[in-house]
Parts: C-alpha cells; structure tokens; sequence
C-alpha cells in the first residue's frame, strides 16, 4: 500500500484555507492547474511510497514510538510557495518548525528501521501541496495572493500514517483517495 506519515491541519484551519484556494482558483491561470482536494491536505512528514504489507505493523510501532517521544508543538499555515517552475504551488508551513522536522526525521528513522526503502534524502521542506501542473506554469497571481496569508496557530498533537490510492478510472480531475490508518497521540513533555 501506498503511504505517508504526517501532520493534518483542524477542520477550522482546513476551512480558512478553504476559503483562500477559491479566491486563488478566480486568478488568472488557475484553471491550467490540478488542485488538490480538501481530502488531501496535509503537511508529510516522510513519504514512504509502496509499502509491502508485512511491514506496516512494524512501521506503525515504530511510528507510535517517534510520536511518544516527541511533544506537542505550534504550528500554522503562511504564505506559500511553488517547486520547479509553477509544477507545485503551495502553503507554508510556520510556527515551531525545529519540532516539526524533528518528528519528520523520526518518522523517516522508523521507516527505516522497519525495513521500508526510502528514496534519497532530500531536505525537509515543510508545505501544503494546493495545486499542481504536468508542466511549468506562471503561478505568480496565486503566489502574491498568497503572501498575505495566515491561518491561526494550532497545537499539533498526532502523527497520522495515511493511505494514498491514486486515481484509476482515467476521469479527468479525479483525485486521490485518503485515509488514516493509524493515529499516534505526541506525549513527550518537551
């Protein structure tokens, strides 16, 4: 199966955002991008990929580990960004991000100890994917209409180990299917 560890924003926060995407899906060029649906926010912490069945128990123990280990902090969304050339555009990520790549380097470990193959190590670049394109794309308007933006702060108290299904039925702007699998509480005392 297909997975991912990460940190999921409150309905509220998920709503304010809501609110911002349909104001930047009215600028120019928008209708050129693939946005990701409410279901598929989320700011990952590792990307594991294809995941053999028989070490995703051993995964979720070592993931409800890095949880226990680590406390709970303060994050929210700022601003945005892109990767490449317009081929993502996303929001930011502010607030306790020592805390917040500290337990990304744990999930990354226990996938690693589990017997998962990670991809190369790239460095931690903590976002909300909002829209993508199979080619490079201007998505400056979106990018000063998101500078101004901030959701309120949260406190964030769960890792979530998320199944992605992608899209099989070939129906343009179908998109991918989410769901939790596991939830593990952060407990540490700091």
């Amino acid at each position: 199966m297909r997975l991912f560890a990460a940190v999921l924003p409150p309905e509220d926060v998920a709503r304010s955002l809501a609110d911002e995407v349909e104001r930047l899906r009215a600028l120019p060029g928008a209708d050129a991008l693939r946005w990701t649906g409410r279901p598929g926010w989320h700011v990952t912490l590792a990307f594991y990929g294809e995941v053999d069945d028989d070490l995703v128990p051993a995964l979720d123990t070592r993931l409800g580990r890095a949880a226990a280990r680590t406390g709970p902090f303060e994050l929210a969304l700022h601003g945005g960004g892109r990767f490449g050339r317009g081929r993502a555009l996303w929001a930011g990520v502010d607030g306790d991000l020592p805390a917040l790549r500290l337990l990304a380097e744990r999930s990354s470990a226990a996938a690693r100890k589990a017997g998962v193959a990670m991809d190369d190590h790239r460095p931690y670049r903590p976002h909300l994917t909002l829209a993508r394109s199979r080619t490079d794309h201007d998505v400056r308007p979106q990018l000063d209409a998101l500078d101004g933006y901030r959701s309120r702060g949260w406190t964030v108290t769960e890792l979530v180990l998320v199944r992605s299904s992608l899209p099989t039925s070939g129906v343009p702007g179908e998109q991918p299917r989410y769901e939790a699998v596991a939830r593990h509480a952060l407990r540490a005392a700091g």
